[in-house]
């Protein structure tokens, strides 16, 4: 069973230049193959992101630009991130709830997926996922 404790910021290399640093994420950065990359961006004062969790999938979330709070809990124990580093990332195993929050001015969310889109893998009640952990 996953916890939190199975979840980690990962380093993403990062290539200084004088003309500015260029990060790139190959399949060695992360624990699994990129299949789905989309952003989260324009998001307003006040809103939060997420409210769900994946029975299979996996997510490796990164502040390109801005800040923001990552809040995670596999339904015991619970835990917050601050991401605000565009050369780090934080690797979300699957079974785990997460829910983004605090989000700074012109903040950018990159989100690597383990897989492609698909609704039966979310668990969006956190009552359902409470009792799936049992």
């Amino acid at each position: 069973m996953t916890t939190v404790a199975d979840i980690k910021i990962l380093p993403i290399p990062k290539i200084q230049d004088v003309r500015g640093n260029l990060s790139v994420i190959e399949g060695n950065v992360i624990p699994f193959a990129m299949k789905r990359v989309y952003y989260l961006y324009d998001v307003p004062s006040g809103a939060e992101r997420g409210g769900h969790s994946h029975k299979v999938q996996q997510e490796f979330l990164v502040a390109l630009s801005g800040s923001f709070t990552v809040v995670l809990t596999d339904g015991k124990d619970k835990i917050s991130v601050t991401l605000n580093k565009p050369n780090e990332g934080l690797w979300i195993p699957n079974g785990i709830w997460r829910e983004l929050e605090n989000f700074s001015s012109g903040s950018v969310c990159l989100v690597i997926a383990s897989d492609v889109f698909e609704e039966a893998d979310y668990i969006r009640d956190y009552n359902e996922f409470l009792l799936s952990k049992n």
